[in-house]
């Protein structure tokens, strides 16, 4: 693992103080909707040391953030990380955020097609509301000594996994189903008859493969310890996950489907009612910096958008991130658009419904 040493050189965090154009000797806090690893304490440790500004981390999910920030009218927090499809939406139907000033923005420190990718994902009336940090891919996770022809996300409704089989009743479960069998959902975004038809394939789909699940799960935890124990040899989740249990047991790693892993961005937002506007710059600055970047893919797991953070990165972390990803794999990615309103409605709908329905 990447150790950050204490020689770190100040004039890193200069720049990116200056970048902001306001010095950080004034006492603030910063108020950071986050999720977990995303603000680990060493890092906050290191940004309090440089600015003076105290960092106080919430640790969410984009249902989450969403919820406390529309019960707000987008006050209580100052730094929002929520991922880039749910901005726009949520934008248009709740006026959460506000337009992020890229003049205080070291652009300087970011993958630039990341960059720009996030800025045109998640504009709004000409306003960009959102910038990339965090990327990472959900697919399978397969123990392959015992579930190895598990390859794709309808395999998963094989007999040769039949009860040993967990995934989340979320949308990138209907989603990943939707490419499995051959359609494409985020092209039917703009046709809410089109989608729904997609929908309803994917939940009879669910409904018939319902034998085969041996648990629902909500929380990463419960997963993995669901595959350590040998319960479930075969899951839909996230690459972390993936890679993590691998640490333990070389037979079980995170598998790119060959329909492609759903790709997702986890931004920084700024909250429509921030009190600590500068102070979101300067961490956003900070921890674009390559090895600040470094020590948070340390913690999270993930890659971020930092330019020329990888090279600062856990040699293992990369090893397993080949091996799950060739480039062919990486090149088949379905990246997230931004989610349209009422999309969700619907979602929601045919998973409660598959909830409710019995086994075959």
């Amino acid at each position: 693992m990447f150790k950050f040493k204490n020689t770190f050189s100040g004039a890193l965090v200069a720049g990116a103080v200056l970048a902001t154009g306001v010095s950080g000797a004034n006492a603030e806090t910063l108020r950071l909707l986050t999720w977990g690893g995303y603000a680990p304490d060493d890092v906050v440790e290191l940004f309090e040391k440089e600015t003076g500004i105290e960092v106080e981390v919430t640790k969410s999910n984009n249902e989450d953030m969403i919820s406390k920030l529309r019960a707000t009218g987008g006050a209580g927090f100052d730094l929002a990380q929520p991922s880039q499809d749910r901005i726009a939406g949520a934008q248009y139907e709740f006026e959460i955020y506000k337009p992020l000033d890229l003049s205080k923005v070291d652009s300087s420190l970011f993958i630039s097609s990341m960059l720009e990718g996030t800025k045109k994902n998640t504009t709004v009336d000409g306003k960009v509301y959102g910038l990339p940090h965090i990327w990472g891919t959900s697919g399978l996770i397969v123990d392959k000594a015992k579930a190895g022809d598990v390859k794709d996300y309808t395999d998963l409704c094989s007999e040769a996994v039949s009860g040993k089989v967990s995934y989340r009743l979320k949308r990138p479960t209907l989603i990943g189903f939707a490419f499995s069998m051959g359609m494409d959902p985020f092209a039917a975004y703009g046709d809410t008859a089109a989608y729904q038809k997609i929908l309803d394939a994917v939940e009879e789909k669910l409904v018939s493969c319902k034998s085969n699940v041996k648990a629902y799960w909500s929380g990463g935890d419960a997963l993995m310890n669901l595959m350590r124990s040998g319960e479930v040899t075969a899951a839909m989740a996230w690459d972390t996950g993936g890679w993590k249990l691998n640490q333990d047991n070389a037979d079980v790693t995170f598998v790119a489907p060959t329909s492609g892993a759903l790709g997702w961005i986890d931004t920084f937002a700024l909250p429509r009612k921030t009190k600590a506007e500068d102070a979101a710059y300067k961490w956003i600055n900070f921890v674009m910096q390559p090895k600040i970047a470094a020590m948070i893919t340390a913690s999270a797991g993930n890659f971020t958008a930092s330019k020329g953070a990888d090279e600062f990165a856990e040699a293992d972390l990369k090893a397993r991130f080949q091996d799950s990803f060739p480039p062919e794999a990486i090149d088949n990615i379905k990246w997230y658009p931004p989610v349209p309103a009422g999309i969700e409605d619907l979602e929601g709908k045919v998973l409660d419904r598959v909830k409710a329905a019995s086994s075959n």
